[in-house]
């Protein structure tokens, strides 16, 4: 007697509609956004800098995200801590899958940029999801800004003996500045703000004409073109490392006045900008010999001429000199610089 009922059933539910997917624009309230972003009136979101980060908890099974960016636009797919893949960008807006076929239940979700401002702006318009799209995972309380060159930006760190150089190489997640934030010492959200080859007064091969860090610390999108202004005050950082001079020592030491003089200005423009903030300067791994010990000295007379006791200067960072292949750190170089400066950083914000 109950088996026709049971067949209407089945056929019932055969025939219902599949719960429709949700969609949310990529500056949703649902979206933790860590990094420097810019979003329009329709909820798209624009970045440039390394390491810009998106996070998010989906209660379903299969997520996907329209984006766009440059054929060297890279972002790293983190699921449920675990890499999970790379997409590689379209310069048109196309619908990339983030995860599919997933066991039911809740994921979290990061999306980070891996490439330089240089190697392209990327666009995230939305995400959609078979399932719901719970409260936007809480940031770490304590915040970091990092500023500097490529190496901040986690240039040409994945490399292998005899490989050509490729975006695929970058990797901010792993570079010191981000390894230092998501240490247990300090677990704290960061910025990188960071171009590779500029420095505070010259580019590597001493051009003075393009945007040096007096510049792009005020962009949001330092894309020279179409730059994008960034408000100070949309981010309070509790700790800035500076980490700049490495291009502009490259060509040449630099007039000693000239340059402390443009450090100074800029040094005293980022404690007025951030009241509550610790600064810790450096002057990098990469220089050596005559220039480190220029630079250094440089530094320890910017600090003695701003006078506040805000302002600290790191010890003299151990040589990471790349390798054979590229004279960037490597991924290994960028662990020990992490695990060097940590406990500088942790005395020098107190945490």
């Amino acid at each position: 007697m109950r088996r026709p009922l049971v067949a209407a059933l089945l056929a019932w539910c055969a025939a219902a509609p599949a719960a429709a997917d949700q969609t949310i624009a990529a500056a949703d309230v649902h979206v933790a956004r860590m990094g420097r972003t810019a979003a329009d009136a329709g909820g798209t979101v624009r970045f440039g800098y390394p390491g810009v980060t998106f996070v998010l908890a989906v209660d379903g099974t299969r997520l996907a995200v329209d984006a766009a960016g440059s054929a060297n636009s890279l972002v790293d797919v983190i699921v449920d801590g675990k890499p999970a893949a790379t997409l590689r960008l379209s310069p048109h807006m196309q619908r990339y899958d983030v995860f599919t076929h997933a066991a039911p239940g809740v994921h979290r979700v990061e999306l980070v940029h891996r490439s330089e401002t240089w190697l392209g702006v990327v666009s995230i318009a939305r995400f959609t999801a078979d399932g719901r799209f719970l409260a936007a995972p809480a940031l770490p309380r304590r915040r970091m800004l990092v500023l500097g060159d490529s190496v901040t930006c986690g240039a040409d760190m994945e490399r292998g003996a005899g490989d050509k150089d490729t975006p695929d190489w970058w990797n901010p997640r792993l570079s010191y500045g981000m390894l230092a934030a998501r240490a247990r010492a300090l677990d704290a959200q960061v910025q990188l703000v960071c171009y590779g080859g500029r420095g505070l007064v010259r580019s590597w091969n001493g051009r003075t004409d393009e945007l040096q860090l007096p510049a792009f610390y005020d962009l949001a999108i330092a894309d020279a073109a179409h730059p994008v202004a960034w408000r100070q005050a949309d981010y309070d950082p509790d700790l800035v490392v500076v980490a700049i001079g490495t291009n502009d020592f490259n060509p040449g030491i630099p007039d000693r006045k000239s340059y402390v003089d443009a450090y100074t200005a800029f040094l005293r423009r980022v404690l007025r900008d951030h009241p509550h903030a610790r600064i810790a300067l450096t002057e990098g791994a990469l220089l050596d010999g005559d220039k480190k010990a220029a630079l250094i000295g440089y530094l320890k007379e910017v600090r003695a001429r701003v006078a506040d006791d805000r302002v600290h200067l790191l010890a003299p960072a151990a040589h990471q000199p790349g390798d054979a292949v590229n004279g960037h750190p490597t991924t290994a170089q960028h662990a020990a610089m992490a695990a060097e400066i940590l406990p500088q950083l942790r005395r020098i914000a107190a945490w």
